[in-house]
């Protein structure tokens, strides 16, 4: 509203004072990150208070023991919503909103906080812990996996330039771009040759019909990567500022990828493709990087509020949708390496443990999961539960407290995403 707003003034009035600072990305962006900052800590503090005078809290973390005997019994949930408010907040007043990556965005907060919402909503009120069914966080998140790669596929505004050059020519720059053309090509890390087109895997069905197969493969991809990424971030959300801080700092990743493609002269020095548009993407996520670290202030150890489902998937969910927009996707392996081994140590844990159950044994590869939860809990919590229980890693028998096990993941998820950005450079 703001953007509009100056925007108005200077076509109005001309030259008004500051009204030019608005057509700056990395302006709008600052403020943006500042704004959802500030409306996070100030929301974030009379959110709290009121949760507590309802004596909203979630049920299922009253279950839980600790080694170092940490109690979270009545700690306010759904703070995602401190989140969600503070993002949509610093970006219905710092952005374009007429700009179609802007509206999948702000579609993909509000998509997945809702499914979130409903989750903790029967986790928190109808006391059930198993929360929401399976099958229907798997419906929204392919239900918004088909919005965004549909919008992609079908809206004018959504293109892409594989190469663009620019030019010093009569001391003014020249942009030299190829055409604007609607493709399923993506980044491959650590190749020089690094554009690869989807449909180029389907050509054997000839023209034009490997094209259309590239789409549906690439809305295909699209959906898996929006469940698989979310989900990712809800086994993340199990220690205090855990899931906040990683992604934090995918966020800034993300942020700065994102700036390198909406922008002509970074697109032509680190030869990736130019996605017009794309730079609004900087604004949102300055945004949601800046919720972030506000809500942290509530959330880090110990934490004041969780930010519960309604958090963590609609988290998950705008990194996965903002990979895919500027079409880094095969990236999110590398940046978001700590959601895939959450998720991984689930799904292997679960398939191990019920191989194991129709022979008769009991056999876990951790000693608990997600894999967070295997550095805080001892061989004999596991066996005083289940004494013919098979471990096989044990690890060192050392236990951390969460806090310690929070900032080693921070630091290896800074790891993972300097090399994403690294990507850039090195091919």
């Amino acid at each position: 509203m703001i953007y509009y707003l100056f925007d108005w003034l200077q076509d109005t009035y001309g030259h008004f004072a500051g009204a030019r600072l608005f057509d700056y990305i990395s302006f709008r962006a600052i403020v943006a990150a500042v704004i959802a900052l500030l409306m996070s800590a100030w929301f974030g503090k009379r959110f709290i208070a009121l949760l507590r005078r309802k004596h909203i809290s979630e049920t299922q973390r009253d279950e839980k023991t600790d080694p170092f005997n940490v109690q979270k019994k009545g700690v306010p949930t759904m703070g995602g919503i401190v989140i969600i408010v503070s993002v949509l907040t610093a970006v219905l007043l710092m952005g374009r909103l007429a700009n179609v990556y802007m509206l999948l965005m702000v579609v993909t907060t509000i998509l997945l906080g809702l499914l979130g919402f409903m989750d903790d909503y029967i986790k928190t009120f109808r006391k059930n812990k198993d929360g929401l069914n399976g099958w229907v966080k798997i419906a929204g998140q392919v239900a918004l996996g088909l919005i965004v790669g549909l919008t992609l596929r079908y809206s004018p505004q959504a293109v892409m330039n594989e190469t663009v050059v620019t030019k010093i020519e009569n001391n003014t720059e020249v942009v030299y771009k190829s055409p604007d053309i609607k493709s399923t090509r993506t980044t491959i890390p650590f190749v020089k040759a690094h554009n690869a087109n989807y449909a180029d895997l389907f050509s054997f069905l000839g023209e034009p019909w490997k094209y259309k197969a590239g789409w549906i493969f690439f809305i295909a991809l699209i959906v898996f990567v929006v469940a698989a990424v979310s989900n990712g971030a809800n086994l993340n959300d199990g220690m205090d500022g855990m899931c906040a801080g990683n992604s934090a700092i995918i966020g800034v990743a993300l942020l700065m990828l994102a700036y390198v493609s909406g922008n002509t002269m970074l697109s032509d020095y680190f030869d990736v493709m130019y996605i017009p548009g794309s730079e609004e993407l900087v604004v949102f996520l300055a945004a949601f990087v800046g919720a972030l670290v506000g809500f942290l202030w509530y959330n880090s150890f110990p934490a004041q509020i969780f930010m519960g489902d309604t958090g963590s998937l609609c988290i998950g969910g705008i990194i996965a949708v903002s990979a895919c927009i500027i079409h880094k996707e095969l990236l999110l392996p590398i940046l978001c390496g700590v959601f895939l081994m959450e998720n991984l140590s689930v799904i292997l844990q679960t398939r191990v443990y019920k191989y194991g159950k129709r022979r008769g044994r009991h056999i876990r590869l951790w000693k608990r999961t997600p894999l967070h939860d295997h550095f805080r809990t001892s061989v004999e919590q596991v066996l005083r539960n289940d004494p013919t229980c098979i471990i096989r890693f044990k690890g060192s028998g050392e236990l951390h407290h969460e806090n310690k096990i929070t900032m080693r993941f921070w630091l290896v998820t800074i790891l993972l995403a300097a090399v994403a950005i690294l990507t850039l450079k090195i091919r």
